[in-house]
């Protein structure tokens, strides 16, 4: 560990080792100065299973049911890069279906991995809703898996030489209905996420890896092409058929954490246009190659023997892999995972070498904390805390003041609409309620008396306060001064454009309601303070009235005049 000499007092914090199903089996040695990171080592091998090992005693079809365990959130990839390989050793052919329907699973496999890089990723920097969505739709891709599979996560579906079984009828209509839906809520995570000023201001510029670095590294994946490099290993390779596609590589220049948020994100939707191709053109034909059941077989396997002839499973087939060596690489989605395979003339493997992506991808991370001057971690400081974005302070010109001004424009206007509908929600609500109780109210004030509300609110302003003198004063005082201090934040959590936090009209209507609720709370208060059964009555069916219709209203009132500004 690199540790600066002119400093004694240092803590030395573990980070780890964290549970499989969460970063990784990961262990950081972190050295703090504060809440400054000044260095971090990782700690790999946990868990630590012995893939290789297992891989050179077991022959390929016996082995093909582990390999989903090297990396759950990428499971077709594993099995995709065991079979590549003896299939380019032994030269065997992929038919044309099997060779598509590999393509869109590997896509889809893509997607689902990137979207839990997403939702942990975001709660690691403060945002907790993108963790929930996210699961939505891995949720339809693992649907799609157990329909064409049998398994949500092990899949056991590729085959040397093919794969395992055909889609189901219906399969490929679901998988453009997925599709369609995916295209939609990728847009949603663009609105939530990509042009919020907090989440660029965590991840803009930090983390810079240059284009030299990442190449004298051996990086791969987003890593490498969010650095500037156009290195994709299906446009490089190849392999399957990935050429017959229409599709882009995705890259950027910056070398920031934001610059692999965007490639991952286009990432995703160009592995949606290589699946809406794939399923456009699919082939008919086999789906396996069943000549290789034909040749190749190891002449005489020991289960042949006379102890082994009378075990009650069948024995997989065995094919005999050539005297040769090979590497063989794909793009994975964390980058490429590659197996250098020896061949011995026999049914297992002389030799099994696993090139995983995110083991060689770890080693940058401690010369990154060395070049980054702070570092501030998730587990060192609370990142919930909202940073203030000082941008009143960088007007230089009255050009920036009017922008600002005008940013505030639509704020006025709509605020101004919400209370004239207001108004007149309970203009309509005094007359309905006084032609059902045949009585005619007072409505003087303003054309119509839609005024009135406004008279009456005012007026209550300057009333005398009356206390009940056997009630509870604080209560009673407190209770309506919550009921307003409610309504008057409620206008602070509306979202008015990209320039606000709260740019999402779902997430401002939802708080809206939160604090909305608030008000019935303050009238049970008011009426509980008086000491008095009546006045309490009174609080309830305000608090009732306030929950079933008025807060609804003024609700729906919200929800139009947000769409409408849209």
């Amino acid at each position: 560990m690199n540790i600066s000499t002119t400093r004694k007092d240092f803590m030395i914090v573990n980070m780890g080792p964290h549970h499989p199903s969460m970063h990784g089996v990961l262990r950081l040695i972190v050295t703090l100065d504060g809440e400054d990171v000044i260095d971090c080592e990782p700690i790999l091998g946990y868990l630590h299973r012995g893939m290789e090992k297992i891989a050179e005693n077991r022959t390929i079809i016996q082995y093909l049911p582990y390999v989903t365990r090297w990396d759950y959130l990428a499971t077709m990839f594993t099995e995709a890069i065991t079979v590549n390989g003896p299939e380019q050793l032994g030269n065997i052919q992929v038919p044309k279906r099997a060779s598509y329907i590999r393509v869109i699973m590997l896509e889809l496999s893509r997607i689902a991995s990137h979207l839990l890089w997403l939702g942990p990723f975001m709660a690691d920097i403060g945002a907790q809703t993108p963790f929930f969505y996210i699961f939505r739709e891995r949720e339809l891709i693992y649907d799609l898996f157990e329909a064409a599979t049998g398994m949500r996560m092990m899949h056991n579906f590729f085959r040397i030489g093919g794969v395992a079984t055909d889609l189901p009828y219906g399969w490929v209509d679901k998988c453009y209905d997925f599709c369609d839906y995916f295209l939609t809520r990728i847009v949603e995570y663009q609105k939530l996420i990509t042009r919020n000023p907090i989440f660029l201001e965590r991840v803009e510029g930090v983390g810079v890896v240059d284009g030299k670095q990442v190449i004298n590294w051996g990086l791969s994946g987003p890593m490498l092409r969010a650095s500037g490099i156009q290195w994709d290993l299906r446009k490089v390779d190849n392999y399957e058929c990935y050429e017959e596609f229409d599709w882009e590589v995705q890259w950027q220049k910056e070398g920031d954490s934001l610059a692999r948020y965007l490639v991952r994100i286009g990432e995703m939707l160009e592995s949606i246009k290589i699946i809406q191709q794939a399923l456009e053109g699919i082939p008919g034909g086999p789906y396996e190659n069943l000549e290789i059941r034909c040749f190749d077989r190891e002449k005489e396997p020991e289960w042949n023997d006379f102890e082994y002839r009378f075990f009650s499973k069948k024995p997989s087939p065995t094919f005999e892999l050539p005297k040769q060596e090979l590497y063989v690489r794909i793009e994975a989605p964390k980058g490429e995972l590659g197996i250098f395979l020896i061949g011995d003339k026999n049914g297992f493997p002389w030799r099994w070498k696993i090139r995983p992506p995110g083991f060689i991808n770890l080693q940058i991370l401690p010369q990154l904390i060395l070049l980054w001057e702070k570092l501030i971690v998730e587990m060192v400081i609370d990142i919930t805390e909202i940073q203030d974005i000082h941008f009143f302070f960088r007007l230089e010109s009255f050009k920036e003041i009017y922008a600002i001004l005008w940013i505030f424009a639509p704020i006025f206007i709509l605020v101004l609409g919400i209370t004239i509908s207001v108004l007149a929600i309970v203009w309509l609500e005094r007359e309905i309620s006084a032609g059902i109780q045949q009585r005619i109210g007072p409505e003087y004030t303003g054309p119509f008396g839609v005024l009135q509300a406004l008279a009456d609110g005012t007026k209550l302003l300057f009333k005398e306060n009356l206390i009940p003198s056997r009630g509870d004063i604080r209560l009673f005082s407190i209770g309506p001064s919550l009921s307003v201090i409610s309504i008057i934040i409620s206008y602070s959590v509306i979202p008015f454009g990209y320039n606000f936090v709260l740019s999402d009209l779902n997430i401002g209507v939802f708080l809206w309601i939160a604090i909305s609720s608030i008000a019935p709370i303050g009238l049970l208060m008011s009426g509980y303070g008086s000491n008095n059964k009546y006045s309490f009555l009174g609080g309830l069916r305000a608090a009732a009235q306030s929950i079933s219709y008025e807060i609804p209203l003024t609700l729906c009132v919200l929800s139009i005049s947000l769409r409408a500004i849209r």
